[in-house]
């Protein structure tokens, strides 16, 4: 009798014995890495997507906010108390000082202030203040900035129905195109110099997880009761076009009755 283990076939058989399971194991491991890849993609996707969604937002909080200042300069008859820190917009919160967050994060804003006009979080010196710098390379017709609308963006609506984390800043400061070397005044040295009746306004936004964005903008002062603002950089003119049929509508002393800000497309209707 042949002995089925010593056959040609059965030795075979016997050698094989167990493959299948490493096949299994392998394609297992394989199914294993492929879904774990797609849990990341697609965890990546939703931090990526938050993260984009987050900026977007931040940006629109600072354009609102640059457009919330900018609407009441039909009603500044004095430039030059703006540029002194004599006068603020309507939009406050108080006194300046430290603000805290939603999510726990504080903001000094005479420190922010002090950041702008010198690159430190302590009080500046004159000196400090007119230095030429990359960011400042004007010396003394540096903008010296001055607090000019701060607060929540939900406080943008009477209601508070904006639904939104972010905080926002409005700094007002001298045109840098002045030769006049005074930065508290509005083109001390002419009637009718470069950067006369121009101001700038520089706007910034506060969120969660470290969102931060920075808009700046030269505004004219308004001519014939109409808003004549220079985005220059951030607005074309169709967008100046909307700004000035749209003016009367932000004037101090007139409420908003209604304003939205849509996150999707970044428009903001008023009505």
């Amino acid at each position: 009798m042949i002995n089925p283990t010593e056959h040609p076939r059965g030795r075979r058989l016997r050698s094989e014995s167990g493959s299948a399971l490493v096949v299994a194991l392998m394609a297992m491991m394989l199914m294993t890495a492929l879904g774990l890849s797609l849990v990341l993609t697609t965890s990546s996707e939703t931090i990526l997507s938050s993260n984009y969604r987050t900026s977007q937002e931040a940006m629109y909080a600072a354009d609102a906010a640059l457009e919330r200042a900018t609407l009441e300069f039909p009603d500044v008859t004095d430039l030059d108390s703006l540029l002194s820190g004599a006068q603020r917009s309507t939009f406050t919160d108080g006194s300046p000082g430290v603000r805290t967050l939603p999510n726990g994060t504080t903001l000094d804003l005479l420190a922010l202030t002090n950041r702008n006009n010198c690159g430190k979080l302590t009080s500046c010196s004159t000196a400090e203040m007119n230095a030429v710098t990359a960011d400042r390379p004007w010396g003394p017709n540096n903008p010296r900035w001055q607090l000019y609308a701060y607060g929540p963006i939900n406080n943008l609506l009477p209601g508070g129905d904006m639904a939104s984390p972010f905080y926002v800043v409005v700094w007002v400061g001298d045109d840098q195109a002045e030769t006049d070397g005074d930065p508290t005044r509005d083109d001390a040295n002419a009637s009718n110099g470069p950067g006369r009746g121009i101001v700038l306004l520089r706007a910034e936004s506060f969120g969660p997880f470290g969102s931060h964005k920075t808009i700046e903008a030269a505004v004219q002062r308004p001519v014939s009761g109409s808003l004549e603002d220079g985005y220059t950089g951030q607005r074309g003119q169709d967008e100046q076009n909307r700004r000035n049929r749209s003016a009367v509508i932000g004037q101090v002393g007139h409420t908003l009755a209604e304003m939205k800000m849509n996150l999707s497309t970044g428009g903001m209707v008023v009505q």
